[in-house]
């Protein structure tokens, strides 16, 4: 999926989840259900993710410079840990809330709050569809597919949440509910926090095995050792790497192009690394000690 059309289908997202951000407040308001407004409250952080998302794929596009020679690519990442901070946030809101109406319960309308949570069930299986291509490639697309998945489950709880209320007339099932729904939102905003912290710290992304990647480079002809190995990700499906390779002295200077080709052939092929920079050092190199060039 290009970045264009994962634009548009964020477009579409934020457009869907915004109209039912609405229809959820009015439904919660109306129907005096607390695991409506829980809903509500989720679908605000998905509105509030998926413009950062579409923020992020934009300025993400703009060319690089000698300051940023990664440009903007970055701005996804901050865009998802910020999203998952918000989802705390969320969490913490509802159980406070939730708390209490368990004290003071009111007076819930369990076929209205029924009505208004099928529409919003609807709503997100359209959302999660429109979503569901770009979930693979993008850690933002990923975030906010999580977070409308999140949402659907939240939507069953709430059905249920109704139909329980509608039935047994027992109003201490809506603050039940809405602990569900908080309860749903805090491991995904754990896994992407995770997720995003281990790319701002520059870890090796989990997809390599850099051990692996060392031992296919030592299969290349003339290579005798590879070390300084470093990997890291600059934004969703762009990892990036830098290693010294070490090569025999009677290696010929005209065949380090060819050396380097290979080399590179193989990260991209078996490892997926379009961008690497390898350093080609003779047997026996020594490296100068720290100074400053005068």
């Amino acid at each position: 999926m290009t970045a264009g059309q994962m634009r548009r289908r964020l477009i579409y997202a934020v457009m869907l989840s915004a109209s039912v951000l609405v229809i959820s407040i009015i439904g919660g308001l109306v129907s005096g259900s607390l695991a409506l407004l829980a809903d509500a409250g989720h679908m605000l952080t998905d509105v509030t993710g998926l413009l950062i998302s579409l923020i992020a794929l934009t300025l993400a596009a703009r060319p690089v410079t000698l300051q940023r020679t990664f440009g903007l690519q970055r701005l996804e990442i901050l865009a998802a840990a910020a999203n998952s901070l918000l989802l705390f946030l969320v969490a913490g809101f509802i159980g406070f809330e939730a708390w209490q109406r368990w004290q003071e319960p009111e007076a819930i309308d369990g076929p209205l709050m029924l009505g208004f949570a099928t529409i919003g069930l609807i709503a997100n299986i359209i959302g999660m569809r429109l979503l569901s291509g770009g979930a693979k490639q993008s850690l933002n697309l990923k975030g906010a597919y999580l977070e409308m998945m999140g949402d659907l489950l939240g939507s069953v709880a709430v059905i249920v949440a109704a139909l329980g209320i509608w039935l047994t007339g027992w109003d201490r099932i809506d603050p039940l509910a809405s602990v569900a729904v908080a309860l749903m939102i805090l491991p995904r905003a754990w896994l992407l926090l995770k997720e995003t912290l281990d790319i701002l710290l520059e870890t090796t992304p989990r997809s390599l095995d850099l051990a692996e990647v060392r031992s296919h480079l030592l299969g290349q002809p003339n290579v005798v050792d590879v070390h300084d190995m470093h990997a890291w990700t600059i934004t969703s499906g762009k990892e990036v790497m830098s290693a010294h390779v070490v090569v025999r002295t009677q290696q010929p200077a005209c065949d380090t192009g060819i050396l380097l080709t290979d080399l590179q052939s193989c990260l991209v092929g078996h490892f997926n690394i379009a961008h690497s920079t390898l350093q080609i050092e003779p047997e026996g190199f020594v490296h100068p000690p720290s100074a400053v060039h005068e």
